[in-house]
C-alpha cells in the first residue's frame, strides 16, 4: 500500500507540472516568478515548505533525538528569523524589485541597483547561487536517497534517481507555478504529518513524566541541557535566523506575491504553519527517543526516527501517506532551488555572457536545461550515502546567508551603497564561511565550525565589508533616490 500512496503522490504532483505548464510557461516572468501574481496563501506555504525541506521531517528530529533540548535553540533562531525577514524584507524587497525595471532574479535586481544591467556582480552572485544550491539540493536528494533505503528496503541510489527524475519533471515543465502549486500541497501534508505522529507515538507513554523519564537515560534533562549551554553554543544555534535574509530560494517568493498588501495574510499564515511545524519536528525527536528506550528500540540513523515511527504505529494507507510528507518536504525545495538555479543560469550568466537577451521561448528552454544540469551535479554529489542532511542544509544555508544576507539588507535601506562594495561583500561573506567550514586551522586538525557557526563570522564580515568599502569607495554610488522614493511611496500607500 505504502507504493500506492506514493505512485499516487508522485501522479498528483506531474499533473500540476502539466497543469502549469499550459497556464503558466510562456515567457521567463511566467517561469521564474508566475508572473507576480500569487496569492498570499501559496506565497506562504511555498516559503515555507520550500524552506523546512527534507531537514524538516528528518535533520531536525535526528538533531532533537542526538542533542536534546540544544535543538530548541536552532527551532527559536529559524522562528525568529522567518518573522524578521517577513517583516524587514518581504514588503520592500516586492516593491524595489518591480521598481528596479522589473527585476525577476535576485542577482539582477542586484545589478539594476546600481542601473548596470550586466556587471560582475550579477555574474558573481549568479555563480554563488549555483554553486551552494547545488550542494543545498544535494542535501535533499540524500534524504530521499534515505527515505527509499530505509523504509522500503531499496537501493540508496535508486532513491536518489526516483526522487531526482519526478521533481525535475514537474520542475522543468510547470516552472515556478508548478513549483508553488505542489509546495502548497505539500507544505498542507508536511502540516497533518508532523502533528499526527508524535501526538499518535506519545499514546505508547504513561503521561508526559513517563515519557521524560524515558527520554533522559539517553538526553541529558532541559535543566541539565540550560546549565551546560555555552554563550558559543547558543550564538550558533541562533544565528541559524540570520541565514533568511539570503535565501534566494525563500525570498523569490516575496518577489512573486500578487501585491505587497498581501504580505501581511501571508506573513500570518507562514509564521503559523511554521510554528506548528517546527513544534512537531522537535516533538517527534523528543518522542522518539524515549520511545527507542522505553522500548529496546535500536535506531541506526536518527534522521529516519520519523520514518520508523511511520511503518510501527501506523496502518499501510496512513503509513504511504507519511512516506509521501517526507518526500514533499524534501521535493518541495529541491523544485525551488533547481528554477533558481536554471533562472540564475538563464537571466544572469547565459545573457551576460551571450551579449543578447534570448527569445522568450528561447530562455524557458535554456532555463530548464539549466534544472537538468544543476540536478545531475547535485546528484553527483549526494553519491555518498554518509553524508548527513543536517550538515548539508548548513553549510549551504550559511554560505547564502553571510554571501547575500547582508546585501540584501544594505540594497534594500542603504542609500550610498556601491557597487564596489556589493562585489566585496558577497565574495567575503562566501569565502569566510568555506574558510570556516574546510580550513584545518586548530590544532587537532579541525575546522573553525567545530567551535562556532559559520553563518555568524560570515555574517559579520560581509556587513563590515560592505559598510567599509562603501564609505570609503573613490566612485560615487548610483544614484538611487528615485526607486528609493518610488519604494517608500509604494509602501505607504499599501499601508494606508
Amino acid at each position: 500500500m505504502n507504493y500506492f500512496s506514493l505512485g499516487l503522490y508522485f501522479l498528483v504532483m506531474l499533473g500540476i507540472g502539466v497543469f502549469a505548464y499550459r497556464k503558466s510557461t510562456s515567457n521567463m516572468s511566467d517561469y521564474i516568478l508566475g508572473g507576480r501574481n500569487v496569492s498570499p496563501h501559496v506565497t506562504a506555504l511555498s516559503a515555507g515548505a520550500s524552506d523546512m525541506s527534507g531537514w524538516m521531517l528528518m535533520g531536525l528530529p535526528g538533531a532533537m533525538f542526538v542533542m536534546g533540548f540544544d535543538a530548541v535553540l536552532i527551532a527559536i533562531g529559524l522562528l525568529l528569523g522567518a518573522l524578521v525577514n517577513y517583516l524587514v524584507v518581504a514588503p520592500r524587497l516586492r516593491v524595489f524589485t518591480k521598481v528596479a525595471d522589473d527585476s525577476l532574479t535576485i542577482p539582477e535586481f542586484f545589478s539594476k541597483r546600481f542601473d548596470r544591467n550586466n556587471s560582475s556582480l550579477r555574474m558573481i552572485s549568479a555563480a554563488i547561487i549555483v554553486l551552494f544550491f547545488t550542494l543545498y539540493t544535494s542535501a535533499g536528494l540524500v534524504a530521499g536517497g534515505k527515505l527509499f533505503e530505509s523504509a522500503f528496503g531499496l537501493s540508496y541510489h535508486l532513491g536518489l534517481v526516483v526522487t531526482l527524475v519526478v521533481v525535475v519533471s514537474y520542475t522543468l515543465l510547470g516552472g515556478f507555478l508548478a513549483v508553488s502549486m505542489t509546495d502548497f500541497v505539500q507544505g498542507c501534508i508536511m502540516f497533518i504529518a508532523l502533528v499526527l505522529v508524535p501526538v499518535v507515538a506519545y499514546q505508547a507513554f504513561n503521561g508526559t513524566g513517563d515519557m521524560m523519564q524515558s527520554a533522559y537515560q539517553t538526553i541529558p534533562s532541559f535543566s541539565s541541557s540550560i546549565e551546560e549551554l555555552t554563550l558559543l553554543a547558543v550564538a550558533s544555534s541562533l544565528a541559524w535566523g540570520l541565514g533568511y535574509f539570503g535565501q534566494p530560494h525563500i525570498i523569490v517568493r516575496f518577489m512573486a506575491i500578487r501585491s505587497v498588501k498581501d504580505i501581511p495574510a501571508a506573513r500570518n499564515i507562514g509564521m503559523s504553519w511554521m510554528t506548528v511545524t517546527i513544534i512537531g519536528a522537535l516533538g517527534t525527536g523528543l518522542v522518539g527517543v524515549a520511545y527507542a528506550n522505553k522500548f529496546d528500540m535500536q535506531v541506526a540513523d536518527p534522521e529516519t526516527i520519523f520514518i520508523i515511527f511511520s511503518e510501527l504505529l501506523f496502518h499501510p494507507i496512513i503509513s504511504g501517506f507519511l512516506m509521501a510528507a517526507i518526500l514533499a518536504a524534501i521535493m518541495s525545495t529541491i523544485s525551488s532551488q533547481l528554477l533558481v538555479s536554471a533562472s540564475s543560469l538563464t537571466e544572469d550568466i547565459y545573457r551576460a555572457a551571450s551579449g543578447k537577451a534570448p527569445s522568450a521561448r528561447k530562455s524557458v528552454m535554456i532555463g530548464r536545461m539549466g534544472v537538468a544540469g544543476v540536478a545531475i551535479a547535485a546528484l553527483l554529489l549526494a553519491l555518498d550515502s554518509n553524508n548527513t542532511i543536517l550538515s548539508l542544509v548548513s553549510n549551504a544555508w550559511a554560505g547564502f546567508g553571510a554571501a547575500f544576507g547582508p546585501l540584501v539588507l544594505f540594497s534594500l535601506y542603504k542609500r550610498n551603497l556601491t557597487h564596489s562594495a556589493a562585489i566585496a561583500g558577497i565574495i567575503s561573506g562566501a569565502a569566510t564561511v568555506l574558510f570556516w567550514i574546510y580550513a584545518p586551522v586548530l590544532a587537532d586538525g579541525k575546522a573553525l565550525t567545530s567551535v562556532i557557526y559559520e553563518i555568524i563570522p560570515g555574517f559579520i564580515v560581509s556587513s563590515v565589508v560592505i559598510w567599509v568599502v562603501s564609505h570609503f569607495d573613490e566612485t560615487p554610488a548610483h544614484p538611487v533616490t528615485s526607486m528609493v522614493d518610488e519604494t517608500n511611496q509604494v509602501l505607504a500607500e499599501s499601508r494606508s
